[in-house]
């Protein structure tokens, strides 16, 4: 078994063999690295969490006081809050750390739901945006925020959620939280899987500590390179099965119309080209909106924040350079919209349909240290795309777009000025590029079947 390499994607898909039936994939009911040396690890794990919650105490208690939503959220991180019984149905908790996440999950949980019929889905997330999204996404399903990982708290998380099976899209893993997985006899599946290298060497130095891979009964991952990764830190490569990326599965593609008052209020001229510069990240946007300045202020820009609460900051970073700029709740509460100035949009929900609106996208958290963001959303939708040299968390999406030719990689400011003078002033270009994205991306669906079929065992074995 363990000189077993991970599980190709590409034996299903040539016709050969089903390589699922020979998944090592099993809930695992007990302790893989047993030991009073792990005990002892543990509980001194414990005693971290404890420790900190009585040093965060005084603030705690003073935000509590102050804040229902903040009691509320220390309520749901100490896994206080219950939730419906289950009835007879099966529950699948499908755990996404924030909006990239969740929104990933959608074409699998629609799937699980039409497979299994008997199963319900229970969404969780880490984050308040993440778990607005998921109300947006899943508004039948029931939503819940991740615990603490102290082990009690987890402990009582699971005993009131009483899932069969826990999924974790892409990688958030959490030491106590699989262990407890593993006393209960839940399986847990980590899929969409992704890890960078700068993760695997950090996770190489708790291998055998925490976190435990090898808690972990599947990895569903979206490439070679990140499979190897996997496998070398689980010691069990036939958990490990290659399913190409779920995001391309949960995008439209093509071409889309934004809602009419988005348009009136954001559109402008028909004339007049449109950056949206999506999911960015501070002190981004003042370098966004430095390089459309000096390449491309005829256009209008429309900034998106990944975190919308930041929209008056980013209205000041703006004006500091000169850019008055509207915000989208202020437009729709009357203010006249003026094409001439920069536009914020500081609520949620809204990326793709202004990104349906876009001329050029430059997809956020890639000229600062970030990791990037998902480029194949506007991809999808026909749009050229530009991003940074920081796309860590995306390589996989930016060598597709990039072997497409359909997106550019800038090394800096100056390059995304050049960047958007050139394609601004270049219709057949940007053309050329949207149509190579919107190619690329459709010929990665399939990736949500692979995945269910590995999870089947898991979920109704």
């Amino acid at each position: 078994m363990g000189a077993r390499g991970p599980i190709r994607q590409g034996a299903i898909e040539s016709g050969g063999l089903n390589p699922i039936a020979n998944l090592d994939s099993h809930a695992i009911r007990s302790d893989p690295d047993p030991g009073i040396l792990r005990w002892l690890l543990h509980g001194f794990y414990d005693l971290i969490w404890i420790a900190a919650a009585l040093l965060a105490f005084p603030w705690w208690g003073y935000r509590m006081a102050k804040s229902r939503a903040f009691r509320q959220m220390v309520a749901e991180r100490l896994a206080l809050r219950s939730l419906p019984a289950s009835g007879h149905k099966r529950r699948v908790l499908v755990h996404g750390v924030s909006v990239g996440e969740i929104k990933g999950a959608a074409p699998l949980v629609r799937r699980i739901l039409a497979e299994f019929p008997d199963s319900e889905v229970v969404l969780s997330s880490t984050t308040s945006t993440g778990l607005a999204v998921a109300r947006q996404v899943f508004p039948e399903h029931a939503v819940v925020r991740f615990p603490l990982d102290a082990s009690f708290v987890a402990r009582r998380f699971l005993k009131t959620l009483q899932p069969v099976c826990v999924v974790l899209m892409e990688l958030e893993i959490w030491p106590n939280f699989l262990r407890e997985c593993n006393r209960a006899g839940v399986p847990v599946a980590v899929v969409n899987g992704r890890i960078t290298p700068k993760s695997y060497r950090r996770y190489r130095w708790f291998r055998r500590s925490l976190p435990q891979f090898n808690r972990i009964s599947l990895f569903c991952v979206q490439s070679e390179d990140y499979a190897a990764r996997f496998s070398a830190l689980s010691r069990r490569p036939g958990r490990v099965f290659v399913t190409g990326s779920m995001k391309a599965d949960g995008l439209t593609i093509g071409a889309r119309t934004a809602p009419a008052q988005l348009t009136a209020l954001l559109g402008g001229s028909p004339s007049v080209k449109r950056i949206v510069a999506g999911s960015t990240h501070d002190p981004e946007e003042s370098i966004v909106a430095r390089a459309w300045l000096a390449g491309a202020p005829q256009a209008r820009l429309i900034v998106v924040p990944r975190h919308p609460q930041r929209a008056r900051d980013v209205q000041q970073a703006l004006a500091a350079l000169g850019a008055k700029a509207q915000l989208l709740s202020e437009l729709r509460g009357g203010e006249t919209p003026d094409p001439r100035r920069p536009a914020i949009v500081d609520t949620i929900g809204e990326l793709e349909n202004v990104y349906a609106l876009a001329d050029l996208v430059y997809v956020g958290g890639s000229l600062v240290a970030h990791g990037g963001q998902n480029m194949l959303e506007p991809a999808a939708q026909g749009k050229a795309v530009v991003y940074g040299p920081h796309v860590d968390n995306f390589m996989t999406e930016a060598a597709l777009l990039e072997g497409a030719g359909a997106s550019r990689r800038v090394a800096d400011t100056t390059e995304l000025e050049r960047a958007f003078r050139e394609l601004c002033a270049d219709d057949d270009a940007r053309g050329r590029m949207g149509a190579a994205g919107l190619s690329a991306v459709d010929r990665q669906k399939g990736a949500t079947s692979l995945t269910l079929s590995a999870l089947a065992r898991l979920i109704a074995p």
